[in-house]
């Protein structure tokens, strides 16, 4: 119950594609669209710090879970041609807020102190803005073409980060708060110094997510059928 478009036509694509998001916050398993409200990132190293020396930091999340990608709103779209290779795919979109909830593993050593914490943490993503440039190769299966991603570049930029980690310091919760609170008072200088790992749980993700979609439905099936001028269609 989504309208397809005609190859190419980025403000009908646009249209359809918010359209989708909203109709189906719970994903649509039939054509391998995951649940948008609560998407599941895979488990990602945001920091891997060589384990020698006197300061040295890794730090992992697991059971990565997103919220409020139903809320997306897609603001631009280019590509999608006839010839998918033609032209790479453009999607921007915008996000309220993206909350995020993970466990996190964080092991270092800072001089004489070492670091080895398990806890939960939760992220606050506000005013998020999601550019995704894709490129994809076609694949022919039962006579049918069908896109296959082969690289895919993520770019955020966002107002605010508010974030709070769980246990930072076990033994004394007056630590782990004015921890957290050096972190978000700060919050731009950590984001630029994790960026890209977080980063690379995105292009993951979104490959992941859009490879399961364009698998299980052709792409030609996708869009409306090229006009016939000769036979006066």
């Amino acid at each position: 119950d989504v309208n397809k478009c005609h190859f190419g036509d980025s403000v009908c694509i646009l249209s359809s594609i918010n359209a989708l998001i909203k109709r189906y916050p719970q994903g649509i398993p039939e054509i391998g669209l995951p649940r948008l409200d609560t998407y599941r990132f895979p488990d990602t190293s945001i920091l891997n710090s060589p384990q020698r020396g006197p300061i040295w930091l890794s730090f992992r999340m697991r059971d990565n879970v997103h919220r409020g990608f139903n809320n997306a709103t897609v603001t631009h779209v280019e590509g999608f041609l006839r010839q998918p290779n033609q032209q790479q795919i453009v999607l921007k979109a915008h996000l309220p807020r993206l909350l995020h909830e993970a466990t996190y593993d964080q092991e270092g050593r800072f001089l004489l102190f070492a670091i080895n914490t398990t806890g939960r943490l939760q992220s606050d993503f506000q005013n998020f803005r999601l550019t995704l440039t894709i490129k994809g190769i076609e694949e022919y299966r039962n006579n049918k073409r069908y896109l296959k991603v082969y690289s895919l570049v993520p770019k955020i930029d966002l107002d605010r980060w508010i974030i709070w980690l769980d246990d930072l310091y076990k033994e004394n919760m007056d630590v782990t708060i004015a921890l957290n609170r050096i972190f978000n008072e700060n919050w731009l200088e950590f984001w630029n110094e994790l960026q890209p790992g977080l980063i690379k749980s995105f292009t993951v993700a979104f490959t992941t997510l859009l490879n399961r979609v364009f698998q299980n439905v052709a792409y030609d099936d996708m869009f409306l059928p090229d006009l016939d001028i000769r036979a006066g269609l």
